[in-house]
């Protein structure tokens, strides 16, 4: 029988190998500390959840979205339970990261700098900082 463990390290595998065109460029950008020195990771488990990216020692996961996450109430119960457990979120749209590739980074990056603090809710951004 499987622990919680072997399992949730099982199904992040399965989500690492079917990743899209999206998370495969962003990854090329995250990996090997390529993001000022941050070590981002992949299908990270936090609860029942599973974080697309995640950097540990920033507590900022980093969730790419398809048309069909657009005003998804589960996304928005999944922000929540990341925040109020000590996880900034930012989200962004599969398309924006194949086509504005460089203003995605840079919000990352100013996430990670501290320069992007507060909430923010657009058709095509949206960040939930870490509950206090």
């Amino acid at each position: 029988m499987r622990g919680p463990k072997t399992q949730s390290t099982s199904r992040a595998r399965q989500l690492r190998q079917a990743d899209n065109d999206a998370e495969a460029k962003l990854w090329s950008e995250l990996r090997n500390r390529r993001m000022n020195g941050f070590k981002f990771v992949r299908q990270f488990p936090i609860g029942l959840y599973f974080a697309d990216f995640a950097c540990r020692e920033a507590f900022l996961v980093v969730e790419l979205d398809g048309s069909q996450h657009a005003d998804s109430g589960h996304d928005m119960r999944r922000d929540q339970f990341m925040s109020e457990h000590g996880w900034s979120v930012a989200r962004f749209r599969n398309f924006d990261v194949l086509l504005e590739t460089d203003a995605v980074l840079e919000t990352i990056v100013a996430i990670l700098d501290g320069r992007l603090t507060e909430a923010v809710n657009a058709y095509d951004f949206r960040f939930v900082p870490a509950s206090k």
